[in-house]
């Protein structure tokens, strides 16, 4: 306590009233404080009467306190005292206290400061848990209400702690009761606010809540009904909106309430409609950010309201006014919401043309440009006057928090823009809203290029990333208007010192990427200009005489080839909100995720290098010197990223520049299988007859899926004649083409159906095009083009599913069937074969393994038959089955799903992947082996009763590098597992080597733990 003359000071600056209550405080603290033997001194008292009395000491002490009282050196010495206290008579649970005692709680934590309560908070989270199924309402209240309190000033080092007792008393569970006897009329109304307000916190904190709320049926029901419920109250429905945008947190969670989210996108609308109050319409936008991380659902699901939905947003971030000057912080904290919620834009749809309708161009404006309305009052300003605005804009300390936003979503509009968009159709001064935006964006990012790279100032340069690349997105927008605009006003500004900001760029670039120590803003910022300068005609052979060709070329070698890379997440500070840190279950946004930017900067610069030289092959002397690599090689690194599972633009970027190079299509890993088939005969069933009599045999299921247009068949009704046999021999008999087909540009289409892509000299383009265009394959019309690709479409994909469908029903040639198999209803709708089946076709499964080709091609008698036997179970037949037609292995339940799962159900989900493991092996399927392997091993730290069974498995199917991979997680445990009795349904010899492997690793083998877990990663 200090000194007496210090407790004298320290009662002087306490009130007589505030002195009284804590004298009054010692006294009843006393009377139940036990000196323990290992503990020291704790209150310990069951007397009621006693325990009734230090409650009101405790409240009458709290309540004497306010201000700066609450700071008071005898205030923070009473803490530990009062909340000993409460907490004994809480785990008491004497129902003649505990609606006093749970009052007084709740009144302590917030009265007292939570710097001072902070190292205390977990002595009371334990009790107040356990009374939240309590029968007295009163006390369930005020422990949630005392529990929200704590969690909301909780600090991180203490969340996994808490989590642990929430789990361990079951209070989520608890409070969904809770919840839903605020339905059946049991509990108040005050019951259902305050535990959704304190439910909405728990799954804001611990994405593994999420899946005991969206998952219960029940509760989600009634939830719904609220919504839908005209008469409900709307403080009721703000809080359904706060917990559904916790639900949405989760991936999982947002699917559950999109497939029935009519109401929910109502009220969603409702509460960001401008006549509601700021606190109602910020919770609007926070869900509809939760609810657009399902992307495809969202929109969808708004397709009907969405202009009324970029209304809202647009009259969000245009809502407010000046008060001396400045914007009020709860509008500010609004303008952040709805322009964080203003970056769907970074997707394509219909949206943006809403967007561009409720002048958006005009809103933007006013967020960089103080009282802009009466600088712009003119209808026409000189490039010489809207630079100077637009400097003045930039100066100004003016909503500085929100300029990332807007450069964001300025780019976003242009990239998406539509070829003929042009303002000056639209009047209201939208031709000179735009051309200041564009002028703003190009100052910024000469501002960059100076502090990042001249003057290496990266601090500041946090600011300008976003206008840099606002300014990029510009020049290569599809839309005439703003590229020809951007260019022509970069270029009039970096003037004359264009040239040497050009070699500074390449010099920081250079030196950067050639050590091991860089620093990541200055690339970006350093690549985003050289990319812009490769789109200046006036400085695109300045390029590359300054060696620019060879910088990209490294830069894209570098990025393709190693682990250097760097996410815009880690400089772009305000793309991270509270939203997407608490994001489980599901990936963010592509674009924030995206680790890839230099490689798509790379690409999208060099392929204008190479269009304006006329390409590398009419300029061997321009580009030899420059090359860091072979023509072959560089066209290999290409059709690489092609088949990587990256971003649909660095995919499309990189077939882009492949047409440059003579190589039209969409490379894919499936392609290079199925090409394999190309010029093989085998299994040929149909004839494709030219008018000169030349005919060439191909593969029916391949031309139904991938080119229907070269087969006879009805699109409408998905089938030709009737009768597979009819089908099957008409197009053995041949399909005869048109005069217009020759032999040369038939085999080179082929090319493309089968590989997914074709080389073809220049002579050969132009017929490629008419034929491309009459058998309706646009996405290779357009690289015989040589169309720059749209922003967010979709990479043209190779898939052959569909053949597993009605459509290649009519070419299967064979019948899988599993070694065993679950199934105890099973009817085939093709053939009246009871054993469970899938029918298949030979020319796919054969170009899928060399087993496979060999077997159904040697002309043994196994060759002609019509079933093939697979050594497995049907689950894991049907997964390989969706390898070889789409190129792709499913994936099992993840995130809070597999979770939830007991270890019985885990097994069940891994076992087909642990028999493909093995079949992959026996039948030379690496690519298959390793993504089976991956799966399982990613799987194993989730629970060791798992690990024991995966061990059994492996050693069953004698798969030694899983083996070790689980016997290295085992061995740490052994000791463990030996007294629990978990080893027993292991064979002895395995028991054995757990054994030895235990002891290996407690003489110091540990780090092999490591090893083994990053494996699976």
């Amino acid at each position: 306590m200090g000194s007496s003359k210090r407790g004298a000071d320290n009662n002087r600056s306490l009130g007589g009233r505030a002195q009284t209550a804590r004298q009054r405080l010692n006294d009843a603290i006393n009377l139940g404080t036990r000196s323990l033997e290992k503990h020291g001194r704790k209150w310990q008292c069951t007397d009621i009467e006693i325990q009734r009395h230090v409650v009101h000491s405790i409240s009458a002490f709290l309540d004497s306190v306010s201000g700066d009282a609450r700071h008071h050196p005898l205030v923070k010495d009473s803490v530990a005292d009062m909340v000993g206290a409460v907490a004994w008579i809480l785990r008491c649970k004497n129902v003649n206290v505990l609606s006093m005692a749970a009052d007084v709680t709740m009144k302590l934590v917030s009265i007292v400061p939570n710097s001072v309560l902070q190292s205390y908070l977990l002595d009371l989270v334990n009790p107040l848990s356990s009374l939240l199924p309590s029968h007295q309402i009163e006390v369930s209240i005020s422990c949630a209400t005392a529990l929200n309190h704590i969690l909301l000033n909780l600090s991180i080092k203490h969340e996994q702690v808490v989590w642990e007792i929430l789990k361990k008393t079951d209070s989520v569970s608890h409070v969904i009761c809770n919840i839903l006897d605020s339905f059946g009329g049991t509990r108040p109304a005050e019951n259902f606010h305050q535990m959704a307000t304190f439910l909405s916190t728990v799954l804001q904190c611990w994405h593994q809540s999420r899946f005991l709320v969206w998952s219960n049926s029940e509760l989600m029901k009634a939830l719904n009904n609220m919504l839908i419920d005209v008469e409900q109250d709307s403080h009721a429905r703000m809080d359904i909106l706060k917990l559904f945008s916790a639900i949405a947190l989760c991936g999982n969670g947002t699917r559950k309430l999109l497939d029935n989210g009519e109401a929910l996108v109502e009220l969603m609308l409702q509460c960001m409609d401008r006549s509601q109050p700021h606190s109602v319409r910020k919770e609007g936008f926070r869900l509809a950010q939760c609810l657009t991380i399902n992307e495809q659902k969202f929109f969808k699901l708004i397709s009907s309201c969405c202009e009324p939905f970029v209304k809202a947003i647009v009259c969000g971030m245009n809502n407010w006014s000046l008060n001396s000057g400045k914007v009020a912080g709860d509008k500010i904290s609004l303008l952040v919401e709805a322009c964080h919620l203003a970056l769907i834009t970074y997707w394509a749809g219909k949206h943006h043309k809403y967007f561009w309708k409720q002048g958006i161009d005009k809103v933007l404006l006013d967020l960089l440009l103080e009282n802009s309305h009466s600088k712009l009052h003119q209808p026409f300003l000189s490039s010489e006057e809207q630079i100077s605005i637009a400097r003045e804009c930039l100066n100004a300390d003016y909503l500085q928090g929100l300029r990332n936003y807007v450069w964001d979503i300025l780019g976003w509009l242009a990239i998406h823009c539509e070829e003929g968009f042009n303002p000056e159709m639209h009047g209201n001064g939208k031709e000179l809203y735009i051309d200041i935006l564009i002028t703003c964006a190009c100052l910024a990012f000469l501002d960059a290029i100076k502090k990042c790279v001249w003057q290496n100032d990266v601090s500041d340069s946090l600011r300008s990333e976003s206008a840099a690349r606002a300014v990029l997105m510009m020049l290569y927008s599809p839309c005439k208007y703003v590229s020809s605009k951007a260019r022509d006003r970069l270029s009039e500004i970096l003037n004359q010192m264009g040239n040497e900001y050009l070699k500074y760029l390449l010099q920081t670039l250079n030196r950067a990427t050639s050590g091991n120590n860089f620093d990541a803003l200055q690339i970006v910022i350093s690549q985003m200009g050289l990319t812009c300068y490769c789109s200046l005609p006036q400085f695109q052979k300045w390029v590359i005489e300054c060696g620019g060709v060879k910088t990209l070329l490294h830069l894209l070698s570098l990025c393709s080839s190693s682990d250097f890379y760097i996410e815009r997440l880690n400089f772009s500070t305000h793309l991270p909100n509270a939203v997407y840190k608490r994001i489980c279950c599901c990936a963010s946004m592509e674009e924030l995720e995206s680790k890839d930017i230099l490689l798509l900067y790379s690409l999208l610069g060099l392929v204008q290098l190479i269009k304006c030289s006329g390409g590398i092959k009419n300029n061997p002397d321009v580009f030899d010197a420059q090359m860091t690599c072979t023509i072959p090689e560089l066209v290999c690194k290409l059709q690489d990223i092609c088949c990587d599972k990256k971003t649909s633009e660095l995919r499309w970027s990189a077939a882009y520049v492949l047409s440059y190079f003579e190589f039209y299509g969409f490379p894919s890993k499936l392609g290079k299988r199925i090409g394999k088939a190309l010029n093989d005969n085998n299994q040929t069933d149909t004839r494709l007859i030219l008018t000169n009599g030349e005919c060439l045999s191909v593969h029916g299921v391949i031309l139904a899926i991938r080119c229907p247009s070269l087969l006879p068949l009805d699109q409408a009704s998905g089938s030709s004649v009737p009768g597979s046999m009819e089908i099957c021999a008409k197009l053995m008999e041949g399909i005869r083409l048109s005069a217009h087909v020759d032999y040369q540009i038939l085999v080179k289409l082929l090319e493309y159906i089968y590989l997914g892509y074709l080389q073809a000299g220049e002579e050969h383009v132009k017929k490629l095009k008419i034929l491309a265009k009459h058998c309706n394959l646009q996405p290779l019309l357009q690289m015989l083009s040589r169309k720059s690709p749209k922003w967010g479409a979709p990479y043209p994909s190779f898939d052959l599913s569909v053949a597993l469908g009605p459509l290649g029903h009519r070419f299967s040639d064979v019948s899988l069937e599993a070694k065993a198999t679950d199934l105890l209803c099973w009817a085939c709708g093709v053939c009246s074969v009871s054993v469970p089946h899938i029918h298949a076709h030979k020319v796919i499964l054969s170009t899928s393994c060399d087993y496979l080709q060999a077997l159904l091609n040697s002309g043994m008698q196994e060759s002609h038959s019509q079933t093939v036997k697979v050594p497995t179970s049907w689950e894991a037949m049907v997964k390989l089955v969706e390898w070889c037609y789409s190129g792709e292995l499913p994936s099992p339940p993840s995130g809070c799903l597999w979770e939830k799962m007991d270890t019985e159900e885990k097994l069940r989900e891994l076992k087909p992947y642990v028999e493909l493991c093995w079949l992959a092996e026996f039948w030379f399927i690496e690519e298959v082996h390793e993504a089976c392997f991956k799966v399982v091993v990613s799987c194993l730290d989730s629970t060791k009763q798992l690990c024991i069974k995966v061990l059994q498995l492996a050693a069953d199917f004698s798969l030694g590098s899983l083996f070790e991979v689980a016997l290295t997680l085992l061995a740490p445990m052994y000791r463990q597992l030996c007294d629990s009795g978990e080893l027993e349904e292991l064979d002895e010899d395995l028991v054995d080597v757990v054994r030895v492997a235990s002891v290996r690793f407690s003489q110091g083998a540990g780090s092999h733990l490591g090893s083994a877990k990053r494996l699976g990663r």
